[in-house]
């Protein structure tokens, strides 16, 4: 069983976004959010909620295909960070000049997925 989340547009700059996502990549996606309601970091609030999604996303398809379901086995494959369009802003300074102010934003995709096991076809 595979499933995705995003976030889009996320007022947070790729880069700082990725520090977080680099401690839970190929983590246990119950364990990986469990984590990072401990992480100082911002960001990590809203990457928890994304795997939480993912992890709620899974459960709704296991419920639809009528398949055995436990959160515990879910394994975050593949969690990605793009950077998201920026907005530009401008700061008057001194003498009529001004400074332009870069506003970035970013894009999260999570994929979690049960282990195949080597035995079953």
């Amino acid at each position: 069983m595979e499933a995705k989340a995003q976030t889009r547009y996320l007022r947070t700059t790729a880069q700082k976004a990725r520090r977080v996502v680099n401690l839970v990549r190929g983590q246990n996606a119950v364990e990986a959010s469990a984590s990072l309601k401990f992480q100082p970091q911002a960001v990590a609030i809203d990457v928890r909620k994304l795997i939480d999604s993912a992890i709620a996303n899974a459960r709704q398809k296991a419920e639809a295909a009528s398949e055995r379901f436990d959160e515990r086995e879910l394994v975050i494959t593949a969690i990605t960070v793009d950077e998201g369009p920026t907005m530009k802003r401008i700061r008057p300074r001194a003498q009529g000049r001004a400074n332009q102010i870069l506003k970035r934003t970013s894009h999260i995709s999570v994929t979690v997925a049960t282990p195949v096991k080597e035995g079953a076809k």
